[in-house]
């Protein structure tokens, strides 16, 4: 053993030995994407929760999109002090295995225009859509690779946005449904 560990064979046993670990660990080491995991998050009680707190009528995926996962949610101060509701998916692996985000946002923020531009970053309509329907704007900013889809309701702003694509985020759009006020 003491060969191994004296002089120039020693010290070139060692680096040899120490290269070899670092090959293994590199070559063993997850790489990109796979294997993710999106933590899933529960939205119903912020929902109902936001429903309790609004005069206006607040919509809700009826289900969630087949292999979408909804990982954020909160209920925020808009800009005039009003409540905003936003929930976030991250959709099914596209044919890269890459998700990507989509959020649902609504609020009574005024004025809505400029609520729906800051939401959008911005202000820039390329056009409508019908979903369901009911007629939508679509917005997009491209140095974001932004895409939102934009109603606007006689008291509140209902916003379907992220970097998903246009028929994800219009698959998203055609699940929400009115939700019932709570009784209690």
């Amino acid at each position: 053993m003491r060969r191994f560990t004296q002089g120039f064979y020693g010290y070139a046993f060692a680096l040899l030995v120490c290269m070899g670990l670092a090959v293994i660990i590199v070559v063993s080491a997850p790489t990109g994407r796979e294997g993710q995991h999106v933590p899933r998050l529960e939205y119903t009680i912020t929902v109902a929760n936001y429903n309790r707190s609004v005069p206006h009528e607040v919509r809700a995926p009826a289900k969630d999109p087949a292999d979408w996962i909804p990982n954020s949610n909160r209920i925020a101060k808009g800009a005039d002090g009003s409540s905003v509701l936003s929930v976030g998916y991250a959709t099914a692996p596209d044919a890269e295995g890459e998700r990507h985000h989509a959020m649902i946002v609504q609020g009574s923020e005024k004025p809505a225009p400029a609520f729906a531009s800051r939401i959008a970053n911005t202000d820039k309509t390329i056009g409508t859509v019908q979903i369901a329907g009911e007629s939508w704007e679509k917005r997009f900013r491209e140095d974001k690779n932004q895409r939102t889809l934009v109603r606007f309701l006689p008291d509140a702003t209902l916003m379907v946005t992220g970097t998903a694509d246009w028929p994800e985020l219009t698959a998203l759009a055609t699940t929400l449904k009115p939700q019932p006020k709570p009784t209690s």
